[in-house]
């Protein structure tokens, strides 16, 4: 088996590249891990503060979705007030 020069160009651009990638990486992957293994874990939550989060959230969406239906029903103010204008100053 001949070895072309397609691998051999393809080699050097994945080392070329490949070694100031890992050079710069490997710093950050090891800063990374470091800090991760001394600070460990996040704490877990109980349940009761998964309970009220959720709770919470229920309460944030039902309160968006009330404004999302007051919005709609000014659009709806405006449109009708606009048509009406229209058709009073045309005299339709």
């Amino acid at each position: 088996m001949e070895v072309t020069a397609v691998p051999i160009a393809f080699l050097a651009i994945v080392l070329a590249l490949g070694i100031p990638l890992l050079a710069i990486a490997l710093p950050f992957i090891l800063i990374f891990g470091l800090v991760w293994l001394l600070k460990g874990r996040p704490p877990r939550r109980s349940k009761e503060e998964l309970t009220q989060e959720a709770r919470t959230m229920q309460q944030i969406n039902q309160g968006l979705s009330r404004m999302e239906e007051r919005i709609e029903a000014l659009e709806t103010i405006l449109i009708e007030r606009e048509e009406r204008k229209v058709t009073h100053d045309t005299g339709v």
